[in-house]
């Protein structure tokens, strides 16, 4: 939605649940699985075959014009899966022992993203490109919005040792388009989430809410 969003698509939303797909949803998506975009009778699917297709189509274009930097914009939407599997793991750690060996490996992804961003000199307030909103941004917002929900109750420090990146959250953070693309209980059901996988970061809202009431 953040694409559709920072192109003035004009586009409905419908809430596909996990555990509760519909019949529809099943025969239309070969892997069972979101997102999903329909466009009159022809149906898309992988996030960023999507989002491909978007920037091709609409402007104005998320991606550089530069050939080289397209390219590696590309490659690191490309790379979105194996930092969000990583990430996730971590987050969802079901006790604190586990989530402490999954720390380091958070650590990693994020020092790759560190490091990228370092290299271009980024500066307090800047998106991954530069002052526009480009693809990675909106491939890793989600994921970086899920530290905004965490890091509150749970103090767990991580982006400290991340500067970069810890910038490159909060402008996101910031940005209408990002905010705007979050359904409007989405902490709410992000706490839900981690609930109904026994989380530990779940029993640490619990105790944070219990304590505070």
């Amino acid at each position: 939605m953040i694409v559709l969003r920072a192109k003035n698509v004009e586009f409905e939303v419908t809430h596909i649940t996990a555990d509760n797909k519909p019949d529809w949803f099943l025969e239309v998506s070969p892997h069972g699985k979101v997102p999903l975009l329909m466009v009159d009778q022809e149906v898309l699917f992988e996030s960023n075959a999507i989002v491909e297709f978007l920037d091709e189509t609409i402007k104005p274009r998320l991606h550089p014009e530069d050939p080289i930097k397209r390219a590696e914009n590309r490659a690191w939407t490309d790379f979105v899966p194996s930092f969000a599997s990583t990430l996730n793991s971590y987050l969802y750690a079901p006790n604190l022992q586990d989530q402490q060996s999954k720390k380091s490996g958070a650590q990693k992804v994020l020092l790759k993203l560190e490091e990228r961003l370092q290299k271009n000199n980024k500066k307090e307030g800047t998106y991954f490109n530069g002052k526009t909103l480009s693809i990675v941004d909106a491939a890793y917002a989600p994921f970086l919005m899920r530290f905004t929900i965490v890091e509150p109750f749970c103090k767990t420090g991580i982006m400290e040792k991340f500067p970069y990146v810890e910038e490159w959250r909060k402008t996101l953070i910031k940005s209408p388009i990002v905010k705007d693309s979050l359904p409007e209980n989405f902490m709410e059901l992000f706490k839900k989430n981690l609930l109904k996988r026994g989380a530990y970061f779940a029993k640490e809202f619990t105790n944070k809410v219990y304590l505070s009431s």
